[in-house]
């Protein structure tokens, strides 16, 4: 039976940056998106549902796809119900993921249980651990900043790299293991920068400074690159990120090429896309981790979230609002000695996003 009760709506938001982010495609001065809500009005108690897409360049379709796609949900939404919305959004995963996390908000919040228990039907989790994100500066300024984020309670940091020669980046990463010590956790993130034989210069050093990870060091085509570095890692994990939405979970793990896969629910098309393929994945001995795009509050509350709903899930990439220098309402998610305090109320825990 299609709910004639239900109804989505959309509209516009652009939030600026705190600062410029510099990336390979430009750089990055706000991140601009749609904020959607889905109301039921059925029964006496009508129910709402927040999603947001924020559309990534490389990541997920155009702003302006995404919209197109909205405004096909909502024509479809009241003749075929939320399975046809989803199903003219499949293609564009920004506006599928605003339209599955709002159905999942919705639907929790009538079974009146937190998102991540609706999303992995399993205990409850107080706590998901995150990490800091460590941009790219100087091996001094590198140092200062990791420094600072283990003064915060974070026990686990990513470092940007690829933006200097491996020789700097290295020295890098030697002046902060020096500075914050043996006991926290640095990854690096080169995002695609370097050749396999840089990575390979990047790897041996890596390994003598007790790196746990390293993220996508080649470009994401290179899948047998990346297994050939993970032969020859020396307990340095291999990430892929960009690689997983370019090859997919069947062919990373048939090529032996990650030992951890980064979901990004805003790419991935949602958080139930991503809490199956967290699923999938552990299945086959691979860990997953869960990222943001640097979102608004609705996607990052929903990717703290789907982190909690994974067993076991590591440090995740969720510490991303001080990135931006407006946000879409209040936090609800307390970051707190390295760990993101998951939310306990109904649905996704958002309040005060919508306002007429």
């Amino acid at each position: 039976m299609i709910p004639d009760d239900l109804s989505l709506e959309y509209r516009p938001f652009s939030l600026a940056l705190a600062e410029p982010l510099e990336t390979a495609a430009g750089s990055i001065d706000s991140r601009d998106g749609f904020l959607v809500r889905l109301v039921d009005e059925a029964g006496d108690d009508p129910a709402v549902g927040y999603g947001e897409a924020t559309p990534l360049t490389g990541w997920t379709e155009s702003l302006e796809d995404c919209e197109r796609a909205l405004e096909r949900a909502q024509d479809a939404i009241r003749t075929g119900g939320p399975s046809e919305a989803l199903e003219v959004v499949d293609q564009q995963v920004a506006a599928r993921h605003a339209l599955s996390l709002a159905l999942a908000d919705l639907r929790a919040t009538r079974e009146a249980t937190p998102l991540y228990r609706y999303l992995g039907q399993g205990p409850m989790v107080g706590r998901v651990p995150v990490n800091a994100t460590i941009g790219d500066g100087s091996p001094a300024d590198t140092a200062r900043d990791a420094r600072a984020a283990v003064d915060r309670g974070f026990d686990t940091c990513k470092l940007k790299v690829g933006l200097r020669s491996v020789e700097e980046d290295i020295e890098r990463v030697r002046r902060v293991r020096e500075t914050v010590g043996p006991d926290v956790e640095l990854r690096v993130d080169a995002n695609e920068a370097w050749t396999y034989e840089q990575a390979q210069s990047a790897l041996e050093a890596f390994a003598d400074l007790d790196v746990s990870i390293l993220e996508q060091p080649l470009p994401a085509g290179a899948l047998e690159g990346h297994a050939d570095l993970r032969a020859e890692s020396r307990g340095v994990s291999i990430a892929l990120d960009e690689g997983l939405l370019e090859h997919g979970v069947d062919t990373i793990c048939n090529a032996d090429a990650a030992d951890v896969v980064v979901l990004k629910p805003m790419a991935l098309g949602g958080p139930d896309v991503a809490r199956k393929v967290a699923a999938w994945v552990t299945e086959l001995d691979v860990t997953p981790l869960v990222t943001t795009t640097i979102d608004g509050v609705v996607a990052r509350t929903g990717a703290v979230h789907l982190a909690a709903a994974i067993p076991d899930v590591p440090a995740c990439g969720l510490a991303t609002g001080d990135l931006l220098a407006e946000d879409l309402g209040r936090d609800p998610v307390l970051l707190e000695k390295g760990s993101a305090v998951v939310p306990q109320a109904k649905g996704l825990g958002v309040a005060d996003v919508w306002t007429e």
